[in-house]
This record gives C-alpha cells, structure tokens and sequence, in this order.
C-alpha cells in the first residue's frame, strides 16, 4: 500500500505496521480464550488500523450461543474493537517505553449492530483514533465482513502506566 504521509506533499510514503498474534500478545494481556483478534494491518501508529478476527466454530461463546445458529455475541465484537484499539495504543507509544501495567476499556457509544457475524467470518476491525487526551484515547471503530458493516461504536481507552 503506498499511502502517502498527510502534509507532505505527497513525497514520503506512509510506513503501515503489522502485529502478529504473538505481537500483540506483547501488547497486551488477554489470552484465549478472551484474546479476540488474530492480527493487525495497516497500522498507522495510534491513528488508524485494522484488526483481524477469524471466526471460527471451535471458539466457546459457540457452545451456547446459539447452538443450531451459531451467532457472534455482539460484546465480543465491541471488545475486539477495544482490544484492537488498546493494542494500537500501546503499539504507538514506540519501542522505548515499557507497556503499561494495563488497558481499561472505558466507555461505549453510539453502538449499532447491522448484521450477524458468524463462524467462517473474516471480521475486519477498522478503528480510527477520534481524539487522545493524557492517557485516554477515543476511537470510532466499525466491524466488517466482505466490506458490510456488521457493527459500528465510538469506544474510549485508558492506560494505566506501571509504578516506577
């Protein structure tokens, strides 16, 4: 992808980032069977990336929800936008500085859920940073599936800095 840097005129190309599943294990502390993202592309420092979910059969929410018509539960969605988003927090902050002891998700707005998403899924994440203040960040983040909104939400982040 050659996107360009904005302001630049258009000479320097952008250099987009990718976190693998063990990157962004570093990044942050979920595990299976609560870590919900496989990957991130096309990350932009903390300002946009896209997470990506690959929904199978075997995960547990499938046992129970539903069993004859298996359906992602709609938290789980908006908590892989949050972990997304957490991980482009932590990611952006650069090589130097040590993680932060945790990422709180904080609130959730403007929600709406458009269709289902279900196992066989590719679940794109799109998560654009809307605003930073200190360390809160608020994103505007939006689940697709083959290019249809599954989901929309404007979510906020907060790191929590380790005691020195």
């Amino acid at each position: 992808m050659n996107d360009q840097t904005p302001g630049t005129g258009g000479t320097t190309p952008e250099v987009l980032a990718t976190a693998s599943i063990l990157k962004i294990m570093e990044l942050l502390p979920h595990r299976y069977p609560f870590l919900l993202i496989d990957k991130i592309v096309d990350m932009r420092g903390d300002s946009y990336g896209v997470g990506i979910k690959n929904v199978t059969m075997n995960e547990p929410q499938f046992q129970g929800h539903f069993p004859a018509q298996p359906v992602m539960p709609g938290v789980m969605i908006i908590e892989a936008m949050a972990q997304t988003a957490g991980a482009m927090c932590v990611h952006g902050r650069g090589a130097g500085k040590p993680p932060p002891k945790l990422v709180y998700f904080m609130t959730i707005d403007e929600c709406k859920f458009r269709r289902p998403v279900v196992p066989g899924d590719v679940m794109k994440l799109h998560m654009t940073k809307l605003r930073q203040r200190r360390n809160m960040w608020w994103f505007k983040g939006e689940a697709k599936v083959d290019d249809e909104l599954a989901a929309e939400a404007v979510i906020s982040a907060m790191l929590v800095e380790n005691d020195a």
